[in-house]
């Protein structure tokens, strides 16, 4: 593709102690969000909270009213239901419920079905996890995260040097705690689709800052003259364009599963969307500033 932004002589590097006075926020909001949700007191889904989901169509239209009625009226309570009108669906959710689960799918589908006739009622899906099993979900979701975090430092500290992995890993958990904070202060649902988004993000944002860091070893071994500051600066100016377009580019399916891909991943893909947008942040003004100032002006680089 040609060049969607000429040579550009931006001062990234100039900008970097602002930056990263926003990178610090949208951690700390981060970790709260963290913190928050290993004390169980996030938005948690069925998944990691424990509970049961059943999932109804409805041939005929209904209003949620209605239903909402027919399950208090049947001495169902602490649901939550959320409507899928292009589908003609509605989910219906209990957190943290005691008991058999099995036995409450039931009688929540015996309700409707005689509120709203049998043959109007369809049974698209029903889902129970016990809270042991959401715990363990939960457990297993922060070391699939932590894993991946050791993973990427590894990687770039063998195939660059160790503070190229120690940047690349910092605003790699940076887009992490980013995307998770963002969720949680929109009240967003915390759930394994999320997880699966966060390790999407992180594999994303990885693969621009490698692209950025493989233009600063390459311009290192060249431009003897000049200061580390300046290469910095020029490589990250060199593939702007690049990193623009594969951003645009991706960011544009994102949104386009967002507005047609249905209500089921609507999460999926806003988590991915804000993804990109702080992943192409971090490349730039997290992972780069950090290289820079844990290096001599004018580091060594391996052959």
């Amino acid at each position: 593709m040609r060049e969607m932004i000429k040579k550009t002589k931006i001062d990234f590097m100039g900008k970097r102690y602002f930056a990263l006075s926003f990178t610090a926020i949208m951690m700390i909001i981060g970790l709260l969000a963290v913190v928050q949700v290993a004390r169980g007191t996030a938005n948690l889904g069925i998944d990691f909270a424990g509970g049961t989901a059943v999932q109804i169509k409805f041939k005929t239209p209904v209003l949620l009213h209605d239903v909402r009625a027919t399950l208090e009226g049947g001495g169902i309570t602490g649901f939550e239901l959320q409507e899928l009108p292009t589908e003609g669906k509605v989910l219906i959710s209990i957190k943290k419920s005691k008991g058999d689960l099995g036995d409450l799918s039931k009688k929540i589908i015996s309700l409707l079905s005689q509120k709203f006739s049998e043959s109007n009622v369809v049974v698209d899906s029903t889902t129970e996890i016990g809270p042991k099993v959401g715990s363990k979900l939960k457990d297993d979701a922060v070391w699939a995260v932590i894993a991946a975090m050791i993973g990427i430092l590894i990687y770039i500290a063998f195939r660059f040097q160790i503070r190229f992995g120690i940047g690349a890993t910092i605003a790699t958990f940076h887009d992490v705690l980013a995307v998770l904070g963002v969720f949680y202060l929109m009240g967003k649902e915390i759930n394994l689709m999320l997880v699966s988004a966060l390790l999407m993000i992180a594999g994303y944002s990885l693969t621009d800052t490698v692209v950025v860091f493989d233009r600063i070893r390459e311009d290192m071994r060249t431009k003897f003259k000049k200061t580390a500051f300046e290469i910095v600066n020029e490589s990250i100016n060199e593939v702007l364009s690049r990193t623009l377009i594969t951003s645009l580019t991706t960011l544009f399916t994102a949104i386009a599963l967002f507005i047609f891909g249905g209500e089921v991943i609507h999460d999926f893909a806003l988590a991915i969307m804000v993804g990109i947008i702080i992943g192409t942040y971090s490349s730039i003004f997290v992972a780069s500033p950090i290289v820079l100032m844990l290096g001599k002006d004018k580091p060594a680089v391996k052959k």
